[in-house]
């Protein structure tokens, strides 16, 4: 099997050298056998909804979309009809986000809503390509000191993110968009198989 790639795609690389370098990422991302980590965190996930816990998702820039995408599918509607689950996605409320910024400091932002929202039995799923975002760091920790679960996505290795988490899915590139692009085809499956359980 191919390695994936290491660095970045050039200004000249064609749509088939590009996705055949997409390719080698999730290639690489099977063969690294995360299926024990993705059931792990569907189980977390699945207990906390069961049981009505805050599940708080949070990234920043593209992450950020990833965890308002993540919710949304979650809250609405994935694929089957049922009933709303309470997933949430920090950093969305721009009273608050502007307040405590401006305030206080961009870095702890999160962590004040992980405050405000999670709780005991809870998950906090933390996405950071780097796995190093000085505020989703901070939420982790906030969360880890309110007895939340952490699930953490990320890239090679995991970064500062690691240590903190319960459970780590990390992409095996250090190419932001190749990431990314893992990440979508894991918390797509994550919320196929959570839907799945609580529908």
């Amino acid at each position: 099997m191919d390695a994936a790639p290491s660095g970045p795609p050039g200004a000249e690389t064609s749509l088939t050298e590009y996705l055949d370098d997409s390719l080698a990422v999730l290639r690489a991302l099977q063969d690294a056998d995360v299926t024990h980590a993705m059931q792990a965190a569907v189980t977390l996930m699945v207990d906390a909804l069961r049981a009505r816990r805050p599940v708080l998702v949070c990234g920043n820039g593209g992450s950020m979309a990833d965890a308002q995408h993540i919710a949304g599918e979650l809250t609405a509607r994935f694929l089957l009809d049922r009933a709303g689950l309470p997933v949430m996605a920090l950093g969305t409320n721009t009273a608050t986000l502007t307040a405590w910024s401006n305030d206080v400091g961009f870095e702890s932002l999160l962590a004040r809503e992980v405050e405000a929202f999670g709780g005991s039995g809870g998950v906090l799923l933390a996405i950071s390509t780097s796995g190093n975002s000085a505020n989703v760091v901070a939420a982790a920790q906030a969360a880890r000191a309110r007895a939340m679960t952490v699930i953490a996505m990320t890239g090679a290795g995991g970064g500062r993110l690691a240590p903190l988490s319960d459970v780590l899915l990390a992409a095996p590139s250090s190419f932001t968009p190749m990431i990314q692009q893992a990440h979508q085809c894991l918390y797509h499956y994550l919320c196929l198989r959570v839907e799945a359980a609580l529908a």
